[in-house]
């Protein structure tokens, strides 16, 4: 069952020139552009810088206005939603974002930055219930509870991106975009968090939209795979099929720029 239904979806930017900054034409950053996700499974996303990968991640979480199409999730439209009929399914539908640090708040705590979540959207919770659910969330992505009064520079890179992904799960969603999740990070350390992010999906359920321009990485953990190029789909095939056996020029070109050795 498809849990993601995208139809047409269309973003673009309008471009403003002269003194008084008019409409001339727009930027079509994601151009008529359609796919499903089913449930349990992860669909990469590949395409070089500028393709409008990261904007279809936005724009699915409603971070983006989309100027045209639809985006059904559970069956529902959520794009004509206001913020407030959306904003209980905003829980459901989470980011873990590119950048490791400057996706964290510096002059907070883990507790703090893990917690914010769980104090919007479960209100209920005591200062106590909160705290232990920060230390279970840490555990799960391979931190030390005692790790949660530390502050984001004391941390690596690869351990931010791991507190990064337990404030995605704080509040038990169901679908994660992963914009490039990996892209700053060592290649040893990409290859941990693939690996932690793979076990999570097992365990919990997750459905990811994982969005990278490493070709190796999305091979390692999509079942389907969706080749951008200037705001479209130009190939939609199985993770295996694709890399075995390409149709479209621009992705054949991507697969020949990946590194291997001899």
């Amino acid at each position: 069952m498809a849990l993601i239904e995208v139809q047409n979806l269309k973003t673009y930017f309008p471009v403003r020139t002269g003194f008084f900054r008019r409409h001339t034409g727009d930027i079509r950053a994601v151009d008529d552009v359609s796919f499903s996700i089913e449930e349990g499974t992860t669909v990469g996303l590949v395409g070089e810088s500028g393709s409008g990968k990261s904007t279809i991640g936005k724009t699915l979480l409603k971070l983006i206005p989309a100027t045209g199409g639809s985006v059904r999730y559970g069956g529902r439209d959520i794009l004509p939603m206001g913020e407030s009929e959306f904003r209980p399914l905003r829980r459901e539908l989470q980011m873990i974002f590119q950048d490791p640090f400057g996706s964290l708040n510096p002059r907070h705590s883990v507790l703090e930055i893990v917690g914010e979540a769980l104090e919007i959207h479960f209100p209920t919770l005591t200062r106590s219930e909160r705290t232990d659910r920060v230390a279970e969330l840490l555990r799960q992505v391979g931190l030390q509870p005692e790790m949660m009064r530390r502050y984001p520079h004391e941390f690596s890179g690869g351990q931010r991106q791991r507190i990064g992904i337990a404030r995605a799960l704080a509040v038990r969603p169901r679908f994660i975009v992963c914009d490039e999740a990996v892209s700053a990070l060592d290649v040893s350390v990409q290859a941990q968090i693939v690996n932690l992010l793979q076990d999570l999906q097992e365990e919990l359920g997750l459905t990811y939209l994982f969005i990278a321009h490493d070709l190796a990485v999305v091979e390692h953990i999509s079942d389907h795979v969706l080749v951008m190029h200037h705001g479209r789909i130009v190939e939609s095939a199985g993770a295996e099929e694709i890399y075995q056996n390409p149709q479209h020029p621009y992705t054949r070109r991507l697969l020949e720029a990946v590194p291997r050795l001899g």
